[in-house]
């Protein structure tokens, strides 16, 4: 039995301010990154959203909340001030609830889809309507 007790491994909070954002490749254009002659990448703007564009490709960027945060870890050496030893550690440099999804456009010339209400605005205007008298 050893006499040295298991204290585990020490994560702390210890956040970076870069302001981290996950960007979620499709197999598509992984494949086309790993190629031997990747493509050059492009970021345009447009009525509904910002696209990511090769020679032949588009996709446009939508940011999508997730319900399970994901945390990036980076490793570091905690010095005990007693004893000056170095012990191995983790810390948590930010946490990220939101990532980036790239959705295929159909093509350049289809038309941009106009924006929806969110559902209590169209419940709104809806159940208004000739409700009330005055």
């Amino acid at each position: 039995m050893s006499s040295q007790e298991n204290q585990g491994i020490p994560l702390h909070y210890a956040p970076d301010g870069v302001g981290y954002k996950l960007l979620e490749i499709p197999p598509e254009l992984q494949a086309l990154l790993e190629s031997n002659e990747p493509p050059t990448l492009r970021i345009e703007s447009s009525p509904a959203a910002a696209l990511l564009k090769t020679a032949d490709k588009t996709w446009s960027l939508r940011q999508k909340n997730t319900s399970n945060a994901l945390i990036i870890l980076r490793p570091s050496t905690a010095s005990q001030a007693s004893a000056e030893i170095s012990q191995p550690g983790i810390n948590a440099i930010a946490t990220i609830h939101e990532t980036i999804e790239l959705v295929p456009e159909s093509s350049d010339s289809a038309p941009v889809p106009a924006p929806k209400g969110k559902w209590h605005e169209r419940f709104g205007r809806s159940s208004n309507r000739g409700q009330f008298a005055a």
